[in-house]
């Protein structure tokens, strides 16, 4: 959507309200977007039936199946208000009503201004029909996008001998930037990944899903570890904005030995509970992906003994704050790993959520979440 610039304090207000109007610009007002807005919230009229009533009752009641359409949309606050104005007009013209004029034909008469009044009243509400009608197809466009963005990414628990994983993301808006990925290898190893790309929304969507797409494309070529990273970050400087950048966490974890490698580029640096309690943090890698296209990554290595839990999660868990302005932090995570609530990867990643929304008592999101838990199993006995 184009909005017009603010006017200079020496211009006019009328003006500035007229800059780029034209009289196409008028006559597609309600030639093209009054009827493109007729359609969307009539499109679910049953023609045939309405065909079927008297012709005095067709038009009453496609009126009011249009009227119900349209305001039925609107959230349950915004309809109230909604309502409110309606009634209060009604009010007026009651008020403004002066009896019945009998000349030719008779007709209602009002006081001086009612009928600005009215036109202005019903301008208004073709201005709210148009403009809701708009956002309502770009909302359904950006479900359809998220069903795709979905579709992307890993729905279920990965279960292997060796390893428990899962993975979760919500996004803060319809769309979002996070993601994570678990990638089995063809030697028997996973590749374990989650990213963050700067920003929400539409944008962050788009470079999120070109950046899943490009990862996969290299780990299919072989690329692992800091050359993987490297060739990512060469990419999205190549690919995105400037203003664009993306933090990630990749590991390749060997299920029967527990050998893992990772790189951490700028992401919030994973936990590593131990069986015993300890905790460790990985955070070998370098700076965040698309940044300085002469950037550097080395490779960080760990082993995960049986009972060892890698829990990987973006700044939108431990940012999220509650009424206080107190984040959830990094201490809020380990609260609910260190708790026995969760028996597998998919429950203690739930567990999480759970936590940040009781912490941010379900206030909206500012910001994506996304957790990725993988879990040290003994391997499953051999049969025969």
């Amino acid at each position: 959507m184009n909005v017009p610039p603010l006017p200079r304090p020496h211009e006019s207000l009328l003006s500035a309200y007229a800059q780029g109007l034209s009289s196409t610009e008028i006559e597609r007002l309600f030639t093209r977007d009054t009827a493109d807005a007729y359609r969307f919230f009539s499109r679910h009229i049953d023609g045939d039936a309405l065909a079927k009533l008297p012709w005095y009752q067709r038009w009453p009641t496609r009126a009011r199946m249009v009227f119900l359409a349209f305001t039925m949309r609107l959230s349950p606050g915004r309809r109230a208000l909604y309502a409110a104005s309606l009634i209060a007009t009604v009010i007026g013209l009651f008020e403004l009503f002066q009896g019945l004029h009998l000349l030719l034909i008779p007709h209602p008469a009002f006081a001086p201004g009612t009928l600005w009044l009215l036109t202005g009243f019903l301008l208004l509400n073709l201005l709210m029909l148009i403009e809701v009608a708009d956002r309502l197809s770009l909302k359904n466009d950006l479900e359809v996008a998220r069903q795709i963005q979905l579709a992307m990414l890993p729905r279920a628990a990965y279960h292997t001998s060796g390893l428990d994983a899962f993975g979760i993301t919500r996004p803060a808006n319809t769309v979002g930037g996070d993601f994570y990925d678990i990638l089995p290898l063809p030697d028997g190893r996973v590749l374990l990944a989650l990213g963050d790309v700067a920003g929400k929304g539409s944008p962050a969507a788009l470079l999120m899903a070109l950046l899943l797409a490009m990862m996969r494309t290299l780990v299919d070529e072989g690329l692992e570890g800091p050359v993987l990273v490297e060739r990512l970050n060469h990419q999205v400087m190549k690919q995105a904005p400037s203003s664009r950048f993306v933090t990630l966490f990749v590991g390749v974890l060997d299920p029967t030995s527990g050998a893992f490698s990772y790189v951490n580029a700028g992401q919030n640096p994973p936990l590593v509970r131990r069986a015993d309690g300890r905790y460790d943090s990985l955070r070998e890698g370098g700076m965040a992906v698309g940044m300085f296209e002469q950037a550097t990554y080395e490779a960080g290595t760990t082993r995960l003994e049986v009972g060892d839990v890698l829990v990987m999660f973006s700044d939108g868990v431990v940012e999220a704050e509650n009424e206080a302005g107190e984040p959830f932090d990094e201490a809020g995570v380990r609260s609910i790993v260190d708790q026995p609530i969760w028996s597998s990867a998919k429950e203690l990643s739930w567990a999480l959520f759970a936590a940040v929304q009781r912490h941010t008592d379900d206030r909206r999101l500012m910001d994506d979440l996304t957790t990725l838990v993988a879990r040290r199993m003994p391997p499953l006995p051999r049969i025969g």
